[in-house]
């Protein structure tokens, strides 16, 4: 009984194509929450494939519905060995996006995981059954040779994620004693670097909101009527003129990021965005100035344009547009007053005279957290993850992207962990969406290793 017999347990089934075999599994089952009629295969993913996989391993697992109105279903499983144990929280989502299948290359489908060198194709086999698969078979890896696993274990799993998991918070808030637990870790997202094992400890938040400027019924034509009446187009391009300078630093009061934090930029200053094949040109001069692009990324609020519609795109005509709409996006940090973002616009657009367009908010979809990588916990998560891996571990103290962990550092009050088992390159929630198999081989021995400590006794507050 030792860590290393367990890592070669792990390196077998990477080996022999058991992990392939389960994940091929997974993948061909349809769990695409956008589409209503798949709910049907989310309760069929909870029941048959993970409470399937999870009974033999000594949990007890309980499928609740969802009483949010566009919610989806939720696992709980437990596994208690012993009071005085540390007791640790997982999570995984078990619904994809869209399968897209008709926009997939020759020879692909998105429910098949098809192999091609070192890429593994297939839906979720990034986002997020390729990572849960990976967490899961660790966990069953630790608990065959030690005969336990030294710890308690809290499991949870959701299939709205990728509708913004709707509910989660809520079921979370009334369920509480559920997830008593010392921390969390799980994982999703993409890795630094393909080959550099990264840790990431909460994510930026995401607001999205839309602009309406309305200024009569129905177009008019442009040279009749041209230099009589107001474009709404040309005004609600001047108003996002005074909200983003031509090179996207942010120019709304409020909207900018606090300071870092010495050990928060210690953290990104160790990290390299990009790079990679997959992965776009860095445009060097775009975003905050003053700001390393990792900086940008991890350390700042960023705002999009997502769409600009005025008149008729497709088929314009020589009238001018009674409207124009713009949707937008907006990704901040910790310390960020949310609550504040679309009040501190309002009050920037009034004060410079465009008091007719109208803000429409769409909501915080998640909010900002972040924990310091100074905490024990995260130190402990390097530390195992550095130890397995024998290399040096990207450490971000949030994901750039935006993920649910809000409700496990706010709501539940958790110290959360990430190890994601993907890359940037991964093309999730597009056609060809893929993992690596070097990558997942890599993960195996990772959380085979980190799940054996967590059950060594030698952990933050254990002595």
């Amino acid at each position: 009984m030792s860590r290393t017999a367990a890592l070669a347990r792990s390196q077998t089934y990477f080996d022999n194509g058991d992990f392939l075999r389960e994940l091929t599994h997974r993948v061909a089952v349809k769990t695409e929450s956008p589409d209503p009629d798949q709910r049907p295969e989310l309760y069929r993913y909870l029941t048959d494939v993970l409470t399937s996989a999870l009974e033999p391993m000594g949990f007890s697992c309980a499928v609740y519905d969802n009483s949010h109105p566009a919610g989806c279903p939720f696992l709980v499983a437990h596994r208690h060995e012993a009071d005085g144990l540390p007791t640790v929280m997982s999570y995984g989502h078990g619904d994809v996006v869209l399968g897209y299948d008709e926009q997939w290359r020759d020879g692909l489908s998105p429910w098949q995981v098809v192999v091609e060198g070192d890429r593994w194709f297939g839906r979720g086999t990034a986002d997020n059954k390729g990572q849960h698969t990976i967490n899961l078979a660790a966990l069953r890896h630790v608990l065959d040779e030690r005969g336990s696993l030294g710890f308690n274990a809290v499991l949870l799993f959701e299939t709205g994620e990728e509708c913004g998991s709707p509910g989660l918070k809520d079921f979370c808030e009334a369920n509480k004693d559920l997830f008593a637990a010392d921390v969390f870790i799980a994982s999703d997202g993409p890795r630094m670097q393909p080959g550099t094992p990264t840790v990431f400890m909460g994510s930026r938040g995401a607001f999205n909101f839309s602009m309406e400027l309305t200024l009569r019924e129905g177009g008019h034509h442009s040279g009749n009527w041209g230099g009589l009446l107001s474009n709404p187009g040309i005004i609600m391009a001047h108003a996002l003129s005074t909200m983003v300078s031509s090179t996207g630093e942010l120019l709304v009061d409020g909207w900018k990021a606090e300071p870092m934090s010495d050990s928060v930029r210690a953290a990104i200053a160790e990290l390299s965005v990009g790079g990679d094949e997959d992965s776009p040109q860095i445009d060097p001069n775009w975003g905050e100035p003053g700001f390393t692009p990792e900086e940008r990324v991890f350390g700042s609020n960023t705002f999009e344009i997502l769409a600009f519609e005025t008149g008729n795109p497709r088929n314009p005509v020589n009238a001018i547009p009674p409207s124009a709409t713009t949707h937008c996006h907006l990704r901040f940090v910790a310390g960020t007053d949310a609550d504040d973002l679309l009040p501190a616009l309002r009050r920037h657009l009034d004060a410079r005279g465009f008091e007719s367009i109208e803000l429409i908010a769409g909501g915080i979809a998640m909010n900002a957290t972040r924990l310091d990588p100074a905490h024990p916990w995260a130190q402990w998560a390097i530390g195992s993850v550095a130890a397995t891996s024998g290399k040096d571990v990207a450490v971000l103290p949030n994901l750039g992207g935006s993920l649910p962990n809000d409700v496990f550092a706010d709501v539940l009050g958790l110290p959360t962990i990430w190890v994601p088992h993907s890359y940037p390159g991964c093309s999730q929630h597009a056609p060809n969406e893929h993992v690596l198999g070097s990558v997942c081989n890599e993960a195996l021995q990772i959380m085979t290793g980190l799940w054996w400590d967590l059950g060594s006794g030698d952990t933050p507050g254990s002595n």
